[in-house]
């Protein structure tokens, strides 16, 4: 059956139980299942009323700008998950007691609950369990590096003038080397006058270059370059 809806407090408490020994909604990592029940809620759970359900949704919340990536079938509803309805004790005051019990109550089965336990070795070998699995995740996660921004960027490299060495104008250009720069093709393009102008394109890492300052170093090979232009860019 699982949850049935979160927006009565029975939906709610039911929610709260259900999360009182659960990092996740199931499993021991952020899930789809996490995500359905996440976005099912129309906001926080109130941490007086349902402190577990709270705790819950904070931590989910972390992982929204994950959601789409985390694992789990997302085609699948909330109410896919949780307890059945055999599980749920709304209200754990209310279930029956060992005395009670032992006395030859008939609604045992129906009353326990299910989402505490007595054994307290096995509630921590659980929380033991549940611990080595989130710093297991932490530890890929961060282990996850982005990739570096890069742009693909097209210089036009103007000379003085039609003498000026258009080979030894690119070879200076190219003995330029710098971390996180790399060299692409380039072309002569005429500009009049028998003139011609070098467009060369190159790809930087945009932490380690800037264009202004490889314009600079570009500019001053005053022998061959007048000045230079950036003609195009793209991040990739």
């Amino acid at each position: 059956m699982g949850f049935t809806d979160f927006l009565s407090s029975t939906g709610l408490t039911i929610l709260d139980q259900w999360t009182r020994t659960r990092s996740y909604i199931v499993g021991y990592g952020p899930s789809q299942a996490d995500v359905k029940c996440f976005q099912a809620l129309k906001e926080s759970p109130k941490v007086e009323q349902y402190p577990h359900a709270y705790r819950w949704y904070k931590h989910t919340a972390t992982f929204e700008s994950e959601f789409s990536s985390l694992p789990g079938d997302p085609s699948k509803e909330y109410t896919a998950y949780g307890p059945e309805l055999s599980e749920l004790t709304v209200n754990p005051a209310k279930a029956p007691g060992k005395e009670e019990a032992a006395k030859g109550g008939d609604d045992d089965d129906e009353d326990v609950d299910l989402f505490g336990s007595d054994d307290e070795e096995e509630d921590a070998e659980a929380a033991r369990v549940r611990e080595e699995r989130l710093a297991e995740y932490s530890k890929k996660k961060a282990g996850k590096t982005k990739p570096a921004a890069k742009s693909i960027v097209t210089l036009d490299v103007k000379p003085w003038d039609d003498e000026t060495d258009m080979k030894e104008l690119e070879g200076a250009v190219r003995g330029i080397e710098k971390d996180g720069l790399v060299w692409g093709g380039s072309k002569l393009v005429a500009v009049g006058f028998g003139i011609k102008k070098l467009q060369i394109n190159l790809v930087i890492e945009d932490e380690k270059i800037s264009l202004d300052e490889l314009q600079e170093e570009i500019e001053g090979f005053e022998d061959y370059v007048q000045s230079s232009d950036v003609a195009a860019m793209q991040k990739l």
